[in-house]
C-alpha cells in the first residue's frame, strides 16, 4: 500500500505543522535552492506531488529546516539555551498557533468535546455536565 504525500491542505494534526506554505515561502525557496539547487520560480511546470516530496525531504541544515527545528522544540532545557532571536521565533510561532485556535469557534468547540470525551473516558462519566452547560448558554 502506498502512502500519499501531504498536500499541505489537509494535514491530519495541525499541531504538528511547523511552517506555513505562504508566509514561509521565501524560506521554502531558499531551502529548495540550497538542498537541491532548484530555483522553484524557474520550474513553473513542476507537478504538485513532486513539489510536496521535495519540501517533505528538506533537511535541518536548510533555512526552513532550521526555523522548523526552533519552532518545534519542546525540550525546556534546549529552549532555555536559545539565543534571543531563537526565543523570538519560537514564541511568535507558538503565539500564532494559539491565536489561530482561538479565532475559530469550531476549533474551540471541537477541543471542548475532545476534553469532555477524555474526561468521560478517564472518570467513567457521560459528559452530562458539559451538555447541560452548553444547553444553558
Amino acid at each position: 500500500m502506498t502512502r500519499q504525500l501531504p498536500d499541505f491542505a489537509g494535514q491530519p494534526n495541525k499541531a504538528d505543522i511547523w511552517y506555513d506554505l505562504i508566509d514561509d515561502w521565501p524560506l521554502i525557496e531558499a531551502s529548495l535552492a540550497k538542498q537541491y539547487s532548484i530555483r522553484i520560480r524557474q520550474h513553473g511546470d513542476m507537478p504538485w506531488e513532486e513539489f510536496c516530496s521535495l519540501v517533505a525531504g528538506l533537511m535541518p541544515d536548510t533555512p526552513l529546516g532550521s526555523i522548523v527545528a526552533i519552532r518545534a522544540e519542546k525540550d525546556r532545557k534546549v529552549i532555555k539555551g536559545f539565543n534571543s532571536e531563537q526565543r523570538r521565533i519560537h514564541r511568535e510561532w507558538r503565539q500564532r498557533q494559539a491565536d489561530s485556535k482561538l479565532a475559530s469557534p469550531e476549533t474551540l468547540e471541537q477541543a471542548a468535546k475532545s476534553l469532555e470525551a477524555e474526561l468521560a473516558r478517564m472518570f467513567g462519566g457521560g459528559g452530562a455536565i458539559w451538555q447541560e452547560a452548553v444547553q444553558d448558554e
